[in-house]
C-alpha cells in the first residue's frame, strides 16, 4: 500500500517517541509465559479476517476512549500491532501521552507475524 506523505511524517515522528519490538520478540514472550496485553488496533473487518493468536481487539479508532477501562494499570506491558506497524506506532504514542509507561509497537504488524508462520486465530462470533 502506498501511504501519503503526511501520514508517513506523522508515523516517523511517533516512532522517535515510542519503543518497538519484532514479531519474534512477541512470540518469544508468549512462549516464555510472559504476562502482557497483546492488542490488535486494526479496523473491525481486518481483525475479523484473522488475528495473532492470543491478541484481543481495541481498534485504533476507539483505543484512547476505552483503554483505561480495558487496562487500568498504566505500568502493565502492552504490545500493540496493526497491519504493518504504522497505526500501532501512532496508538502507542497516544497511550504514552495518556500515561501508559510500558507500551511497545510490533514492527511489521500482522504481516510480519503471518510471514513468520506464527499462529493466527479467527473469531466469527463477533
Amino acid at each position: 500500500m502506498q501511504h501519503n506523505s503526511g501520514f508517513l511524517k506523522l508515523v516517523d515522528a511517533a516512532k522517535k517517541r515510542i519503543k518497538e519490538c519484532t514479531a519474534a520478540d512477541v512470540h518469544a514472550r508468549i512462549a516464555q509465559g510472559d504476562q502482557f496485553h497483546f492488542i490488535d488496533v486494526r479496523e473491525d473487518h481486518e481483525y475479523q479476517s484473522g488475528y495473532a493468536a492470543g491478541a484481543r481487539h481495541l481498534g485504533k479508532g476507539i483505543i484512547e476512549r476505552d483503554i483505561e477501562t480495558a487496562i487500568p494499570g498504566k505500568q502493565e506491558l502492552i504490545i500493540l500491532y496493526c497491519g504493518g506497524g504504522f497505526r500501532s506506532a501512532l496508538a502507542a504514542d497516544a497511550l504514552q501521552q495518556m500515561g501508559y509507561a510500558n507500551v511497545l509497537s510490533m514492527d511489521g504488524g500482522i504481516k510480519a507475524w503471518r510471514e513468520a508462520g506464527y499462529p493466527i486465530e479467527s473469531d466469527h462470533s463477533d
